[in-house]
């Protein structure tokens, strides 16, 4: 009996090898860590968007700002500088009117003396010839006016003046003292009623309180129609006020002050007399 040795094929399977399967879980790893990384990015690139956009609007907030105080600054300016150019007008003109005052003085005195020689040369004169005791009478009689009128005149420099080189009345009798010198127009007022308003000159007044024991009083004057309000104003004190386009100013005096009435006069210059209008009651 023979026994043939067949050859026994045996087939082994081969395994997948380690390599392939290290591959897959560090593509799997290095897959997870990008996902990981791209959510971080985008995340970071919103809250970045976010801070950006914040931060515009914070800017825009900041520059708006920036802008209104900016505005408001320069409107200060201008009005500082408004002002300054008023103060500045205001001292050009009292240095003008105390120089117009002194000259006028002065030309006063140089006329009071000038008058005086030349009555003393007509007295000497007609007492040399041995004018008649009418003609001495009536001579005396000259004499005595001239020096009344010489009187007025040194009354007239007396008087107090304001800042602006006018001359301030106390009185009715004044106000026709100044009235004769020339130089401005005067309007005289009573007002007898508060809290309405009534025409002065081209002005409007409206009298508002009055302190009879300490001569104080309260008015709103409407001047090219602008409010002016003043209060604790005294008997006396002038008031200045501007028209447009005037240089000289308005005075505005209260001589007397009693139970809710005021009485005194506006002063003018004479450039504004065709722009003013006769007081009711007054002179």
């Amino acid at each position: 009996m023979s026994i043939e040795n067949d050859d026994v094929v045996i087939a082994e399977n081969q395994g997948t090898p380690r390599w392939v399967g290290v591959g897959v879980v560090a593509l799997a790893v290095i897959s997870l860590a990008g996902l990981g990384v791209g959510w971080s990015a985008s995340t970071r690139s919103k809250e970045l968007a976010q801070t950006v956009a914040s931060q515009k609007d914070q800017l825009s907030h900041n520059e708006e700002v920036l802008g209104q105080r900016l505005a408001k600054a320069e409107d200060t300016n201008a009005q500082l500088e408004g002002e300054l150019s008023v103060v500045t007008d205001k001292m050009k003109l009292t240095e003008g009117e105390l120089s117009k005052a002194r000259s006028q003085a002065k030309k006063i005195k140089e006329d009071d003396a000038a008058q005086l020689a030349d009555l003393q040369n007509q007295t000497n004169a007609q007492l040399a010839t041995k004018a008649s005791t009418d003609d001495v009478s009536k001579l005396g009689t000259d004499v005595t006016g001239v020096k009344t009128d010489l009187d007025a005149t040194k009354n007239n420099l007396q008087m107090a003046r304001g800042e602006f080189g006018t001359l301030i009345a106390r009185n009715h009798d004044e106000v026709e003292e100044l009235r004769r010198l020339g130089e401005r127009d005067y309007y005289e007022f009573n007002i007898e009623k508060k809290n309405s308003r009534e025409k002065v000159g081209n002005l409007m007044v409206e009298l508002h309180n009055t302190n009879s024991k300490k001569s104080q009083y309260a008015v709103t004057i409407f001047v090219d129609d602008q409010r002016h309000e003043k209060k604790n104003m005294t008997a006396n004190e002038p008031l200045y006020l501007f028209e447009n386009g005037q240089h000289a100013p308005l005075e505005f005096v209260v001589n007397s002050v009693g139970k809710d009435k005021i009485q005194g006069y506006l002063s003018v210059p004479k450039a504004n007399t065709t722009h003013a209008q006769a007081v009711t009651g007054g002179n």
